[in-house]
């Protein structure tokens, strides 16, 4: 299981109180591979991604003194790098011309993930389709309108708690939760299609 970037700015944090200066260029670092991370996830592509952690390690060089504890740190990275990852995408030739709405992604019979789809749990017959699943997964995270898609790589990627997403995204934290439950429908939605064609892929054929 990757460490979450939350569990990674708490390390950089601790490293930028020591004072060194070898601890500060290793939590730089730190910091750096997480906010790329974000704004792949975010930006969807390399060029914004690296735009992104560039700019706001930029700042955040200027800022190193005044967070007081690791939460702050948190969620001044994440806003700033929210901020111009959704920048550099508007500008990107990736960006797409036309953002769905949430609706018009789900399915007509969408359920909502209780009896259906098992979270992010593959069987080992799934497991044998780890690469195909992934990128799935990573398509239907795409596929998401920006507010979803969003709520859902901060609390379940980057491993926020949702009052931190709510001061990231600056919005309720009833909104946070009811986004992130639509969000995780759709994925789950998304996931569970695949799976199911995936088994009947894998069952051997029957001769006559």
């Amino acid at each position: 299981m990757p460490v979450k970037s939350s569990s990674r700015v708490e390390q950089a944090f601790e490293w930028l109180q020591s004072g060194e200066p070898s601890n500060v260029e290793r939590s730089i670092s730190v910091l750096q591979d997480a906010v790329f991370g974000f704004g792949m996830r975010v930006c969807g592509n390399p060029a914004d991604a690296e735009d992104t952690a560039q700019e706001t390690l930029l700042r955040l060089a200027r800022s190193l003194k005044k967070f007081p504890n690791t939460r702050a740190l948190s969620v001044w990275l994440y806003k700033v790098a929210k901020s111009q990852c959704l920048m550099s995408r508007r500008k990107s030739k990736f960006a797409p011309r036309h953002m769905l709405s949430l609706d018009e992604l789900m399915p007509p019979s969408a359920h909502d993930g209780d009896g259906g789809a098992k979270s992010w749990e593959i069987t080992p017959e799934e497991a044998l389709l780890q690469g195909e699943f992934r990128a799935r997964l990573e398509g239907a995270i795409q596929a998401l309108p920006k507010p979803y898609r969003l709520v859902l790589i901060l609390r379940d990627m980057e491993g926020l708690d949702t009052r931190q997403t709510a001061e990231v995204l600056e919005l309720s934290e009833d909104t946070v939760k009811m986004r992130l439950h639509r969000a995780r429908v759709f994925v789950r939605n998304e996931l569970d299609s695949y799976l199911r064609q995936a088994r009947k892929n894998l069952k051997p054929e029957h001769p006559d």
